[in-house]
């Protein structure tokens, strides 16, 4: 007859073949798989830590030899000082498109900016492709283009029956009217785009004298970049891509990725590359590489700035980022054959769209930093027996982010906000990654993000456009559950300080997951 005591013992086998079995599956299985993606990790950071240098480098150059594209490249001026000439003789018409989809909020503001342009009325056409189905943003465009026109401007406003291609469709609805076939330039602003006077004297005498040129690309400045902590480190970001992505690619390759506003094109080099097309949500890059392809090249001048306004809601943020990360991944997989394909390109200019271009700068930065920051390091602190070298974790992370940092230094204290929000909004950019190459349903997905205004407009409305979310993001908080608990386990049993920076990430990514990210946080 059994009794209590074999019973308990029977349990205690049990347990100990469960424990067992569990050790050896930590060894043989989850030790080895782990420590493989430590080292491929490693590996990919030092790749990336080399793009990053070498670009910082180039810039470094470019800065202390002076070479503005003003000295590099010829300029001139449109200006003449001869009365008898007339002042539009010497001025190359140009097309400005502004495409607009239910912006009532920015769209006077912008039409009003590039009708105030200086430049030969009779040289100029501004075109408002204006695809919008809400009847009080079409009436605000029609009113606007109304007034502008009594004032003596060339401006047509265009309306399509559908919004079939999104803005690549619009944009080339409006290039097939008749009154275009004059013009050699067009120029390309958003609806939130607000131009200085002298934006086309600034940059249409780089095409007009440097007949290689296809594209002239401006910088931006952001009209409510001090708004609350998320609108900084956005600008934080993107600065870091116009002063160092943008301006090293234009100075070594004569290539970088068209932004879809703020630029001027060559007509005749766009029509060459095939015009327009909607194959991917990323038009604008789309169209850059087939024209670097044909041996167009590109300038950035860094010293024209146009103002525009920054997503100030984390919802618009996340759908924006979606469209930036989601469409380069869908464009890099319709196009690696095709590039590598292309004849009479160098191997060298392959492989630097290829590789720096699209792999490393469009695809294996966001999975990367998600998978390894947000993930696989949290992990090690539950496994002992792997160790990750310190200029991994340490040296290499705070140079990129150092040199993210350089580029905006009024905000370099807000460096630590920087580091945790980026890790979380890496899991949104590496969803999209993943999105654009297995081409899923939301690869077309085309969210016009969500822009307020003017800045005291913003100011006054913020209490309205950040509310609490109708429902949690439950994969912020599930990521922020998993880093809590590696954390208090290296906290408790661990012999290292990463429970502090897991502690830290865990906190971002609860913020967002419950959506005070949305509230205003004084800057």
């Amino acid at each position: 007859m059994a009794t209590s005591s074999d019973g308990l013992f029977a349990d205690m086998n049990f347990l100990g073949v469960i424990g067992y079995v569990l050790e050896q599956t930590r060894f043989i299985f989850l030790v080895p798989i782990l420590n493989v993606l430590v080292n491929l990790c490693q590996v990919i950071s030092l790749l990336l830590f080399i793009d990053a240098s070498y670009m910082a480098i180039v810039v470094a150059i470019v800065k202390l030899r002076g070479r503005t594209p003003e000295k590099v490249l010829r300029w001139e001026s449109f200006k003449t000082d001869d009365v008898e000439l007339a002042p539009s003789s010497n001025h190359p018409m140009v097309l400005i498109q502004i495409p607009i989809y239910n912006e009532n909020e920015v769209c006077q503001l912008s039409i009003g900016a590039v009708c105030k342009l200086s430049w030969p009325l009779d040289r100029m056409i501004v075109q408002v492709l204006d695809d919008s189905t809400d009847p009080h943003s079409k009436e605000l465009v029609r009113l606007e283009c109304k007034k502008w026109a009594s004032e003596g401007i060339n401006i047509k406003s265009e309306v399509r029956d559908s919004r079939n291609g999104y803005k690549a469709g619009a944009l080339t609805a409006g290039m097939k009217h008749s009154y275009v076939e004059g013009c050699e330039f067009v120029v390309i602003f958003d609806a939130d785009f607000q131009p200085e006077p002298d934006f086309l004297e600034r940059t249409v005498p780089f095409l007009a004298h440097n007949s290689e040129i296809a594209l002239v690309q401006a910088g931006w400045k952001y009209v409510n970049a001090d708004e609350c902590c998320m609108t900084r480190i956005q600008e934080m970001s993107l600065n870091y891509h116009f002063a160092v992505e943008q301006k090293s690619g234009s100075s070594i390759h004569g290539f970088f990725g068209f932004n879809g506003t703020a630029g001027v094109w060559r007509i005749s080099a766009l029509n060459e590359a095939g015009g327009w097309q909607d194959r991917t949500i990323v038009e604008d890059m789309d169209l850059a590489v087939r024209a670097y392809l044909n041996g167009w090249k590109f300038v950035f001048v860094d010293n024209i700035k146009v103002s525009n306004e920054l997503p100030s809601s984390f919802r618009a943020y996340r759908y924006q980022q979606h469209r930036w990360s989601c469409g380069p991944a869908n464009l890099f997989k319709k196009m690696a054959m095709e590039i590598i394909q292309k004849e009479n390109v160098s191997l060298w200019k392959k492989a630097y769209l290829i590789y720096n271009f699209f792999f490393v700068r469009k695809i294996v930065v966001h999975i990367f930093t998600f998978v390894f920051y947000c993930l696989i390091l949290p992990a090690t602190v539950i496994f002992p027996e792997i160790e990750v070298p310190k200029w991994t974790t340490i040296y290499i992370p705070a140079t990129i982010t150092i040199l993210n940092a350089i580029a905006t230094p009024k905000s370099f204290y807000l460096i630590l906000y920087w580091i945790l929000f980026e890790n979380v909004m890496a899991m949104h950019r590496s969803k999209g990654t993943l999105i654009g190459l297995l081409e899923t349903s939301r690869v077309k997905e085309w969210v016009v993000t969500q822009k307020l205004g003017e800045y005291n407009a913003l100011r006054e409305n913020l209490l309205t456009h950040y509310s609490f979310p109708e429902r949690l993001r439950w994969r912020e908080i599930m990521v922020g559950m998993y880093l809590f608990i590696c954390g208090y386990y290296d906290f408790v049993f661990g012999k290292t300080y990463l429970y502090v920076y897991l502690f830290l990430q865990s906190t971002a990514f609860f913020i967002v997951g419950v959506g005070y990210i949305g509230m205003s946080v004084p800057s």
